[in-house]
């Protein structure tokens, strides 16, 4: 019914199958449709709607003020296939004009820490959707860190912190989990380096360190590799970085002995980086490699 890449004025989608003029997520009450419209609006609150690769793309729930919750859009959402609702998705070209993207299925959702219109802190939701008739490489319980799934739990019911436990977000589940499953997405559920795959080991490592980055940078899925424990654990520690040409670089402060013998080679390469991942990079090897 709609022709990817193909420009289309928005008013004309609800005068022919209803919904919403003015919200993100439209939910059509005259036909089993809901329209999903992104644009570069979220980028001033610190997010962005994006492909994590081919088949993924993530979208940021709705709510501009506190925290977003799993009700009205966001419910429709996630509960789309339940209600036998389809999701089209629209990304915005100009004023009232928007270009058709995909169908999409639902696959996850999880939630994030942002900053709401106000700028007060707040628990936002990131949805990930297949692309429609793409088969899922992975399911969302494989993305699922053990002290995270020993619950089981609704994917709509969510869980927030006291206040106590706000302190603490950055390293909470609630603060990371849709970080970490957009970086699992980004790197195709394998290690940069290693290709090994299963998720539920695989660490999110931010290039530029969470304690040095903008609020931007700390959800920039370009600021994120995904790494296997024993590169990341050097890699936290500058103890190893990345040439632009995704080559390994060694610090002087382990020996070539030592390194051989946990497993690294220093022919190592990573061969996806993006022009944000290089970015990134050289801001860390300026800033935090081989510095002790």
């Amino acid at each position: 019914m709609f022709i990817s890449n193909k420009i289309y004025k928005r008013s004309d989608i609800h005068d022919q199958y209803g919904g919403s003029r003015q919200h993100g997520i439209s939910s059509s009450a005259q036909q089993p449709y809901i329209f999903i419209f992104s644009g570069s609006q979220g980028s001033q609150h610190g997010y962005k709607d994006q492909w994590m690769n081919d088949t993924v793309y993530s979208y940021t729930g709705e709510g501009q003020v506190g925290d977003m919750k799993f009700t009205k859009g966001n419910l429709a959402l996630m509960e789309h296939r339940n209600q036998g609702k389809r999701v089209f998705l629209f990304e915005y070209v100009n004023r009232g004009y928007v270009r058709f993207e995909s169908e999409l299925e639902i696959n996850d959702a999880d939630f994030f820490e942002t900053s709401d219109r106000n700028g007060d802190l707040r628990i936002g939701i990131k949805f990930f959707f297949n692309r429609i008739g793409a088969r899922p490489l992975i399911r969302p319980e494989q993305m699922q860190l053990d002290f995270a799934a020993d619950t089981p739990r609704d994917k709509y019911e969510i869980i927030l912190p006291n206040s106590t436990e706000r302190e603490g977000l950055v390293t909470s589940r609630v603060g990371q989990g849709a970080y970490r499953k957009g970086i699992i997405h980004r790197w195709n559920y394998q290690c940069a380096v290693t290709q090994f795959s299963d998720p539920k080991i695989l660490i999110a490592s931010h290039i530029v360190p969470w304690k040095d980055a903008s609020d931007e940078q700390r959800l920039d899925v370009d600021n994120g590799i995904l790494l296997s424990p024993t590169y990341d654990a050097l890699f936290d520690r500058h103890l190893i970085s990345f040439e632009n040409s995704g080559k390994i670089l060694l610090s002087d402060q382990i020996t070539w002995e030592d390194y051989k013998k946990i497993g690294v080679t220093g022919k190592e390469v990573i061969n996806s980086l993006s022009l944000g991942n290089k970015k990134y990079l050289e801001k860390h090897n300026e800033n935090h490699f081989n510095k002790h």
